[in-house]
C-alpha cells in the first residue's frame, strides 16, 4: 500500500538509469487520486498505453429496461507492469494528464500475474 491504494507492489525496475520514474506511481513522484476502475484491456497496440474497456448498464425510464453502455479509456503502463495482453483484467487509477488523451495509469493486473 505505498500509492495509498491497497494494491500489491511490483517488483523493482531491471534498469534503473533508463527507467521512466516520472510516469510511474510506484517507483516515483506520479500522485494518484480519484476513482479506481476495472475493466478489460482491448488493445496493447500503443507503446506504454493500453485500452481499457468497461461496460455497464445504464436504465432507461422510458421503457422501463436497462440497456448496456461501454466506455474506452486510455491509460498509461509503468515500465514494472510491462507484461499485459489483451483480454487481462486490470485496475486502472485516476492521475494528472500524462498526455492529450492519458488520465489514467494501470496499478494492477487483475489476470495473468508475470
Amino acid at each position: 500500500m505505498a500509492i495509498g491504494i491497497d494494491v500489491p507492489m511490483p517488483p523493482e525496475p531491471d534498469d534503473p538509469e533508463a527507467y521512466d520514474y516520472e510516469k510511474c506511481p510506484f517507483y516515483g513522484q506520479l500522485p494518484v487520486r480519484g476513482q479506481l476502475r476495472e475493466g478489460t484491456v482491448v488493445s496493447t497496440d500503443m507503446e506504454k498505453t493500453v485500452i481499457v474497456e468497461r461496460e455497464y448498464d445504464v436504465f432507461v425510464p422510458k421503457y422501463d429496461r436497462y440497456m448496456k453502455r461501454r466506455s474506452r479509456i486510455p491509460a498509461h503502463v509503468p515500465g514494472v507492469l510491462d507484461s499485459l495482453d489483451v483480454g487481462d483484467e486490470v485496475t486502472i487509477a485516476e492521475t494528472r494528464p500524462l498526455s492529450k488523451t492519458k488520465s489514467h495509469v494501470v496499478v494492477e493486473n487483475l489476470t495473468g500475474d508475470a
